[in-house]
């Protein structure tokens, strides 16, 4: 039987598709950029996403081409693609911002038009459905990560169309692994436990302000440090994983490591309650849905809200509103500001046409945890936390010289 194999089963019999078990999304993401583009190909995709995920398409040797956005999502907002970098992309890659869906039959047909692949960043959005079809199951392949949706803290899938992609995959997945250590089997089984028990016990402050004083958080900022001479040095030896580490391990320090028959076993109890949990989120997606904070596009998902791994709320002063919030005991993470072309600039990426929503989505945008909703209302209530003056409505100028607004684009469902 093949390495996470069984978890393989259970996600194959969610999807419909074939599965491979990796350690973790950026590594499923990887194994699928390598599979499909040669050395050099552009990969459209948004410049509001992780900086892991950029450092990733970078160590598969790709260029990075950063698209316009939606302003109430901060995904690619087809329309406002270029016709000349759309001819210029060799594939494309999603991101379903905290689980809000990219337009999915727009860019699946675009693809097809342009016989280049889609791919599909599910790790914020294993539970969300666009014209009843699950996200991930559109494009070519789809990265699925279990430490947002279940809280394991580990552990990811890549779905792919066919059982010989997925053998393929197995094979490439196996030469990248390295090998898992007790210790860290143990940690990794462990820290759901000591997360839940920190905020069981109302802890969250004062053990976040400790890791701040003590300089034991990754990240000073919502980036991190680019390091620009050494990845430019990086690049000459890319498409390499080990060359980028220092920038992909960031947060999840054995995301290419062989998880042992513990780790497992925690992830296939984890999976099994994975629809109630989905559950729970619709529920606090529905509850904040209906604030005066949540954008046209949040707010148009009505009676059947997708179960958001963050519900992105619009605020003003959101930086210091996310301090601020940190006394309530909520930290809001997730945040990815500057958009990836302000944050890498042109050394590294292929920047946007046109900036503007990005930033402004952004500067704005605060990732709320739908399972925490009723104590989020209540501390931005007490905050006093304001709505922003909403950029304009977006307008698109297609090939053929008409003029489209950006409507509210998602059909979501259960």
């Amino acid at each position: 039987m093949t390495y996470g194999a069984r978890l393989a089963a259970t996600m194959t019999r969610r999807l419909g598709r074939e599965c491979v078990y990796t350690p973790s999304a950026r590594l499923a993401l990887y194994l699928a950029l390598r599979r499909w583009c040669g050395p050099g190909a552009r990969v459209l995709m948004s410049p509001v996403n992780d900086d892991v995920i950029l450092f990733v398409v970078l160590a598969a040797g790709l260029r990075p081409v950063q698209a316009p956005v939606s302003p109430w999502t901060g995904n690619i907002d087809p329309a406002a693609v270029p016709e000349s970098t759309w001819r210029s992309v060799d594939a494309v890659l999603t991101t379903n911002l905290y689980g809000m869906p990219d337009r999915m039959p727009e860019l699946r047909e675009r693809c097809a038009e342009l016989g280049i692949p889609l791919f599909e960043d599910a790790a914020h959005a294993i539970g969300t459905h666009v014209a009843g079809q699950p996200i991930g199951t559109f494009g070519k392949a789809a990265a699925y990560s279990l430490s947002k949706h279940v809280a394991g803290m580990a552990g990811g899938f890549l779905a792919v169309e066919d059982a010989r992609a997925r053998r393929e995959l197995e094979l490439l997945r196996d030469d990248l692994l390295v090998p898992g250590r007790l210790r860290e089997d143990v940690a990794t089984t462990l820290r759901p436990l000591a997360r839940s028990a920190v905020r069981g016990l109302h802890l969250v402050r004062p053990v976040w302000r400790t890791l701040q004083r003590l300089g034991l958080l990754e990240r000073d900022g919502y980036r991190m440090p680019l390091h620009a001479p050494r990845l430019a040095e990086s690049a000459r030896e890319a498409p390499s994983l080990p060359a980028y580490d220092p920038w992909v391990r960031v947060d999840l320090h054995g995301y290419r490591e062989r998880h042992g028959a513990l780790v497992r076993g925690q992830l296939a109890v984890r999976m099994a309650g994975l629809d109630a949990d989905l559950t729970r989120r619709r529920v606090g997606v529905s509850l904040l849905s209906r604030t005066a904070w949540a954008s046209p596009e949040l707010q148009a998902t009505g009676d059947t809200p997708p179960p958001l791994f963050r519900v992105p709320l619009l605020v003003e002063n959101r930086d210091t509103l996310v301090d601020r919030l940190i006394t309530h005991g909520l930290v809001c993470g997730y945040l990815y500001d500057p958009p990836l072309d302000d944050y890498a600039g042109p050394d590294f990426v292929d920047p946007s046409p046109d900036p503007t929503a990005a930033r402004w989505f952004a500067g704005h945008v605060l990732p709320v945890d739908p399972l925490v909703a009723r104590e989020a209302l209540r501390a931005l209530g007490r905050e006093g936390a304001r709505c922003p003056e909403l950029i304009p409505e977006p307008v698109s100028v297609r090939s053929n010289g008409e003029v489209v607004r950006d409507g509210n684009a998602g059909t979501y469902d259960v």
